[in-house]
């Protein structure tokens, strides 16, 4: 059963949060999914299992939380991961970022750096906007969404299509992280597929090369793609897990 939390901008966010020991995991999710994913599921699973403290939430216009998907932005999702974790945790947290998650988590360590103490990134995504979305939408659809503010795309997830809004394209310029300097003072593991059809993995690479960072490390999976969701990769996603929360306990 869903609680609910009301941000200082008004937005009310479902969330799901289970207590036990820290460092606290926070799951963020990806561009249109929402905290009912198996990722996220098998997170708070493994989360009780182990006695950790761990929260998922859905962004606002996402899942179970309030406004319309196309209203929203990278910056509003990551002001709603903001609010999230300075309401619902306590200390630092490890954040796990699922593809646009990834962005979101280095922004939020990025503007909060005494919330976070660790990030497993899991095909995440910085910059997608910027850098993969706009320079592949054809000439016309460019237009479109310049000329009438958005645009249509299948989604080979969901029966209902993705619709990129003006706003979408023109915030995320504004919230980029791979152009200036970016400190990530611990540990940092960043898993990815090989079959990426959504995030490259030249992606990762970038981000390896371009952080400031003591211990990040990159596990490329031959023949993953996007979802990330088999056994194997979750079990993956758990021992990053481990890795980086041992790392945070010896900082302390």
């Amino acid at each position: 059963m869903s609680e609910f939390l009301t941000t200082p901008t008004g937005r009310s966010l479902a969330y799901s949060r289970c207590d036990g020991d820290g460092p606290g995991i926070v799951f963020l999710g990806g561009f249109k999914s929402d905290m009912t994913g198996t990722k996220a599921v098998f997170l708070e699973d493994w989360a009780k299992t182990n006695g950790r403290v761990f929260l998922r939430f859905d962004y606002s216009g996402h899942g179970q939380s309030s406004g319309a998907f196309t209203d929203g932005c990278i910056g509003d999702w990551a002001e709603d991961a903001m609010a999230a974790i300075k309401a619902l945790t306590t200390g630092p947290q490890i954040l796990v970022g699922s593809s646009m998650g990834g962005w979101i988590a280095l922004l939020v360590a990025r503007t909060m750096p005494d919330h976070v103490c660790g990030i497993v990134g899991v095909a995440a995504a910085p910059d997608f906007t910027e850098d993969s979305m706009w320079p592949q939408l054809t000439p016309a659809q460019q237009q479109q969404i310049l000329q009438t503010g958005q645009t249509e795309l299948p989604n080979e997830y969901d029966d209902q299509p993705y619709i990129l809004t003006r706003r979408l394209f023109e915030d995320g310029k504004t919230r980029l992280v791979l152009r200036d300097p970016l400190h990530l003072p611990f540990s940092v593991r960043l898993l990815q597929g090989t079959r990426d059809e959504a995030v490259d993995v030249s992606v990762p690479l970038r981000l390896l090369e371009h952080a400031t960072c003591p211990d990040m490390q990159l596990r490329l999976l031959k023949d993953v793609d996007h979802r990330f969701s088999t056994p194997q990769c979750l079990d993956l996603i758990a021992a990053a897990l481990e890795e980086v929360t041992t790392s945070a306990n010896a900082a302390v």
